[in-house]
């Protein structure tokens, strides 16, 4: 039997720090419904930064969120929505079209009150449809914001995250390495 991989702490900060920052921006805007940049974030990270911190950060996220708001139902279905959008957005790394971005994070929002919904089958399928019946306009909200949001702000995010990965990973800007 091998050893188990050591981990380096820089990995393992950077994700903590990648979770704060999908749990910030969505205590920032809770107060509008539905609208979120935990979608973009994600799909941000999942161009810049490994799958594996991605998802970790992801796990943290929905741990965080469970314990400031409670492990109900509609903490179950975090525990898929995010790592499903996740996966999703890896095919969306090699497509260069801010449009083909931003629809695919807008259809993404119009879906996720179905994928939410999942839960409620435990009760049966009527409870599951009126759940989701009932988030309809909060769903084209959230379609529209992340439609938007995914539009203005994916490029400048993505170049700031990458600048600062490079920097992190002890690579100037220019190139050069950092003493």
């Amino acid at each position: 039997m091998r050893p188990a991989p050591r981990l380096s702490p820089r990995p393992l900060v950077v994700t903590a720090l990648l979770a704060a920052i999908l749990l910030l921006a969505q205590i920032s805007l809770s107060f509008l419904p539905n609208i979120e940049l935990v979608t973009l974030l994600l799909l941000c990270y999942t161009a810049v930064f490994p799958l594996r911190q991605v998802l970790g950060a992801v796990l943290v996220f929905d741990l965080l969120e469970g314990i400031l708001y409670g492990f109900g139902l509609w903490w179950v279905m975090y525990l898929y929505v995010w790592p499903i959008w996740v996966i999703l957005s890896l095919a969306l790394r090699r497509t260069s079209s801010g449009l083909v971005r931003a629809v695919a994070a807008g259809g993404y929002g119009l879906c996720f009150g179905a994928l939410c919904a999942l839960p409620y089958l435990a009760f049966g399928p009527g409870a599951a449809l009126a759940n989701w019946v009932s988030g309809i306009p909060f769903d084209i909200a959230h379609c529209a914001g992340n439609f938007l949001t995914t539009l203005l702000l994916y490029t400048p995010l993505v170049k700031g995250l990458s600048l600062l990965q490079r920097q992190g990973e002890g690579t100037a800007v220019n190139g050069d390495k950092q003493p």
